[in-house]
């Protein structure tokens, strides 16, 4: 295995980048890191004027006895600027330095790093602790009891089993009664957890537990307590000086939707055009589910509805006394597209204009299961749920031999991945998506549309803490969905939706719910977990280590998923942060110039505090 620490390197992050958020125009310093044993004669900045190809040389200064810096200005020429280094050895050696590696052939630019001059994601969606809530299996109030049961649901006591499967008529249906209220009395275990920014799925009207099929989107349904419900829930976390996310589908409604009621019936009706019917009254839907039928943003009536301006949907919500800080997109990646229509950056872009108009900083991220790359890196969505390049990799380094494909989404099972193959994985990603995207997005290691971490890793309570230690250390924000801090499992999405046991403390996993709690704490304290770039160190097949690097304090963190001997490190660290498994590891520094790893004997995550080193700048 190659010395990675040797390995020239780049990244967006301060360290790497004099500004992470330009100006269109502005004259931006870069650099790039090599090391001195590496003979490397030339580095040329190679970026694109008006996607032409345009050459500038880089200026060489030694840094230290490991560390050589290449460095040059970068004129932002374009909203979206790309970048890419190429590196010229004396034997005329030829390699290119891109978001997604070093590669000795030429690639195609869909890898490039990138530095837009579109505004960034708040600082509070970059540094928080978002904790997703799924409203009817969190809490119940004293006051759900008095509220009848709907109709179409089937009423659940708090400790019935869930049902899960797709073809049972009460898996969408089965209703355990949790509120917004139920809710705001348990904020204080969310800030035991360390959570500061909370996410609930869809709080309006429907006829399904998980509201995904709205029948309005003009008040809060009463099942959950209403708007003063809402209203009581954002004034609580907000005095505590937190977030609060709402979430809307803006692929489709229900068909149960007061606009689609309208335009089924009539087709003369103002929302008719709001929907994709056919001539014979057939009409889109979203996954060949009849019961939510597909919106048509091709029409500038349903978009003035839909997300533009104050009086919008989006903007609606964003105002008071619901004063949500911002929108979680579903299926942003299929919004506005279809067939041989798509305006899905232009709805984008409307939802981010009506937040902005309205709040002075909100924060608009789109669930995009697979690849977000097109649509993060301008005006539109900040970030996406990072499926592709967080959660499937760690999925595929922690998964049991055992664990069901279906508990994947697959058809088939998705194999067991090395660390080496995890690392290129996280590697593509990130040059795909770009460093800013990259670390405004979710990292989740499970959600209410998954199975759970826990049933992933079969069982086991420490790989379990590993994959959360990688959501809190790696680039992005962290993403808990409720439950996973106690150790729930679920073998798919639906089952994930078990009710929290709030009266079953004796079931509850409370080393991993401290693990989870240390972890909030570790990233706050440390820039460089929040902010810093990132290295790779050491990469084995049970073994990912990693740098994340920054001016005021860079630390190491080590991930292993078995098992593993000592290893030697040419850093000096100092302070053991953190560690998901009892004891501090104690590093030998044996000859003054490295440092000693220690073995592992089983799973377990540790985040070291290196010694300063000269500031590159």
């Amino acid at each position: 295995m190659p010395d990675l620490l040797r390995l020239p390197h780049h990244d967006g992050s301060p360290t790497y980048v004099g500004t992470e958020a330009p100006q269109l125009g502005e004259t931006v310093t870069v650099r790039m890191r090599s090391h001195p044993d590496d003979q490397i004669q030339d580095v040329w900045l190679r970026t694109t004027y008006d996607a032409e190809p345009v050459f500038h040389g880089l200026a060489r200064t030694l840094g230290d006895d490991h560390t050589v810096w290449w460095s040059g200005d970068l004129l932002v020429h374009n909203p979206v600027t790309h970048y890419r280094f190429l590196l010229v050895r004396p034997d005329g050696e030829q390699l290119w330095l891109t978001g997604s590696g070093l590669v000795d052939i030429d690639v195609p630019d869909a890898g490039d790093f990138k530095l837009s001059s579109h505004a960034p994601a708040p600082d509070w969606a970059r540094d928080g602790v978002v904790y997703q809530i799924f409203p009817d299996r969190f809490a119940r109030s004293a006051a759900a009891a008095d509220r009848p049961t709907p109709p179409w649901a089937v009423p659940a006591t708090w400790t019935d089993t869930v049902v899960f499967e797709l073809d049972d008529p009460r898996t969408a249906v089965q209703l355990y009664g949790g509120d917004l209220d139920g809710i705001v009395e348990h904020l204080d275990h969310l800030e035991r957890v360390g959570a500061d920014i909370v996410y609930t799925t869809p709080v309006f009207p429907a006829e399904s537990n998980h509201r995904y099929n709205a029948t309005t989107f003009d008040e809060v349904d009463p099942l959950l307590g209403g708007d003063a419900a809402y209203e009581r829930l954002s004034t609580a976390v907000h005095d505590r000086g937190w977030r609060i996310l709402g979430d809307l589908t803006t692929n489709h409604t229900g068909d149960t939707h007061e606009w689609f009621i309208r335009a089924q019936a009539d087709p003369e009706s103002a929302t008719r055009s709001f929907y994709y019917f056919d001539e014979d009254g057939s009409y889109a839907d979203w996954m060949g589910f009849a019961t939510l039928p597909k919106i048509n943003h091709g029409d500038p009536d349903l978009r003035a509805a839909m997300v533009e301006g104050p009086g919008s949907v989006v903007g609606r919500w964003l105002q008071p006394p619901y004063d949500v800080d911002g929108w979680r997109i579903d299926v942003a990646n299929m919004t506005g597209r279809l067939g041989a229509l798509d305006v899905a950056h232009e709805v984008a872009r409307a939802v981010r204009r009506t937040a902005q108009s309205l709040r002075e900083d909100p924060f608009v991220i789109g669930e995009h299961n697979h690849d977000a790359s097109g649509d993060v890196d301008g005006d539109g969505w900040h970030a996406t749920m990072n499926y592709s390049g967080f959660s499937w990799p760690v999925w595929s380094w922690l998964r049991s031999e055992d664990t069901a494909a279906r508990a994947f989404g697959r058809p088939v099972q998705v194999a067991r991945r090395s660390g080496p193959a995890v690392v290129e994985t996280f590697r593509t990603w990130q040059g795909a998506l770009g460093w800013r995207a990259t670390s405004s997005s979710w990292n989740l290691v499970g959600s209410h549309d998954s199975a759970r971490i826990r049933t992933l890793v079969g069982g086991d309570p420490a790989l379990h803490r590993v994959a959360a230690g990688l959501q809190f250390t790696m680039p992005g924000v962290p993403m808990l969905f409720a439950g996973d801090e106690l150790g729930l499992e679920g073998v798919v999405g639906e089952d994930s939706r078990r009710p929290m046991p709030w009266d079953d403390e004796s079931s509850w996993d409370t080393a991993t719910m401290t693990a989870y709690a240390e972890l909030a704490r570790v990233r706050r304290s440390r820039a460089a977990l929040r902010r810093g770039g990132q290295r790779w160190a050491h990469v084995d097949d049970d073994t990912i280590a990693f740098l994340r690097e920054h001016a005021d304090g860079s630390v190491l963190v080590v991930a292993r998923r078995a098992a593993g001997p000592a290893f030697s490190l040419p850093l000096t660290l100092s302070d053991h942060l953190f560690g998901t498994e009892p004891g501090s590891p104690v590093v030998e520094v044996p000859d003054g110039a490295s440092s000693v790893v220690p073995a592992s004997d089983g799973p377990r995550l540790d985040v070291w505090a290196l010694e300063p080193g000269p500031d590159p700048a």
